[in-house]
């Protein structure tokens, strides 16, 4: 162990604790007159990593020098934040929002209940599981912004919302499981491994299709007597449809992104003509949401360089636990890490057992819930969704609170 590790582990711990911390900074900046733009600054959980990051690349530069801490930062792999970048924006254009929309209510009118109940079981439910196609991020961007307007907003008491929000982390998190591309921590092992989409269905996606399910049915039944039904749209949104040509490019370019995800090459091009495509119809467009799919970014980058430097400590801790251990070390480690880095890190013990390999993963995405940091797309919901709490913030505390019980319900149905 080298003073650097010990200090980007020390720096690591203090960023855990500021995540937990974000309603006391913005509780600050309301009572604060001079430095209310700081404490506001503070209390945005999306900048937590990233201004973390660059005091540890600081004090590496005061350390071991500027040369070396710029070859550090330069060595991480930034292709997971700006692939959710990229997929955040594209996912949550109007063209592809509206598609999705729709297909939410087709299904929701062939079904004997409150529209608006079967749209947000809908949504607690089928959008996760459909992660395992368009992607974990895609999922979790669509599934906020249609869940914004029903959950989390004023009049659904402040728990249940934190209920709701548990529930949809935890369900993104185990609802990428029935493909070997889709959930982050899968596709940090599945080629090394030789996990296939049919193993990972016959294998988790069943187990994790339950586990959804019974989440989104639990919270709904809660959420039930506090939803409203939806305004009618207004005229204007009725005569303004969107062309089929213009859906079927955005649909297009997202199937680019999620194909090539690992090629960022490629899919920052597709982007860059996807900007100049949605500039030519700008008629057919809601703003793009470029601001919060930055911070996003933002905050996965600065995870990316606090977490390549605790390996020390987290790789003994995953080598030397038997299987049933393993999950729950898993499972609980997941909060404290991303759950992607977890596996990643697993792939790496040479002569892991099948049953070893198994429980890491299941404990990992079943963890992917109990806060921010747990699973790569939950900052994307955070910022989606933020604005519906009290203080227009998210506390570390009520997620996990939310997160227990459908981790739990997660937990047992990997362990059967």
């Amino acid at each position: 162990m080298s003073t650097i590790d010990l200090v980007a582990a020390v720096i690591f711990a203090i960023a855990l604790l500021h995540t937990f911390s974000v309603k006391y900074f913005e509780r600050l900046a309301q009572r604060s007159v001079g430095n209310a733009g700081l404490f506001h600054l503070l209390g945005e959980v999306e900048v937590v990593f990233g201004f973390w990051a660059f005091v540890l690349i600081g004090l590496m530069a005061l350390i071991d020098g500027g040369d070396k801490a710029i070859a550090y930062a330069e060595s991480r792999q930034y292709t997971e934040p700006l692939f959710v970048f990229v997929i955040m924006v594209v996912a949550a254009s109007k063209p592809v929002l509206d598609a999705i929309k729709q297909v939410i209510e087709q299904l929701a009118r062939w079904v004997p209940l409150r529209t608006a109940v079967v749209r947000v079981w809908l949504c607690l439910a089928l959008v996760p599981l459909v992660g395992s196609l368009i992607t974990e991020p895609a999922a979790m961007t669509l599934a906020a912004l249609m869940l914004a307007p029903l959950v989390f907003r004023p009049g659904i008491p402040e728990r249940l919302k934190y209920g709701a929000l548990g529930v949809l982390f935890v369900n993104v998190s185990i609802g990428g499981t029935l493909t070997s591309f889709a959930a982050p921590p899968v596709l940090m092992v599945a080629a090394t491994w030789q996990w296939d989409s049919a193993f990972m269905a016959s294998t988790f996606g069943w187990r994790a299709a339950i586990a959804v399910v019974i989440n989104a049915t639990v919270v709904t039944v809660l959420l039930r007597q506090h939803l409203r039904e939806p305004a009618p749209p207004l005229p204007a949104d009725r005569n303004l449809s969107i062309p089929w040509v213009v859906t079927a490019v955005h649909l297009a370019v997202l199937s680019v992104v999620v194909v090539f995800a690992h090629h960022p090459v490629i899919f920052l091009g597709a982007f860059m003509l996807f900007l100049g495509y949605t500039q030519a119809y700008s008629r057919y467009q809601n703003p793009l949401i470029l601001k919060e799919a930055l911070l996003v970014g933002f905050f996965l980058a600065g995870l990316v360089v606090l977490g390549g430097l605790q390996r020390w400590w987290l790789q003994p801790i995953v080598s030397g636990l038997e299987p049933t251990a393993l999950f729950f070390g898993a499972l609980g480690l997941t909060a404290l890490t991303d759950n992607a880095a977890l596996t990643y890190l697993g792939s790496l013990i040479e002569g892991m057992t099948d049953p070893a390999k198994y429980m890491l993963v299941a404990g990992a995405v079943a963890g992917g819930g109990l806060t921010v940091i747990a699973n790569a797309p939950n900052p994307s919901g955070v910022t989606l969704l933020k604005h519906g709490f009290d203080d227009q913030s998210i506390g570390a505390g009520g997620l996990l609170l939310g997160a227990l019980l459908p981790t739990a319900v997660a937990a047992v149905m990997f362990l059967l």
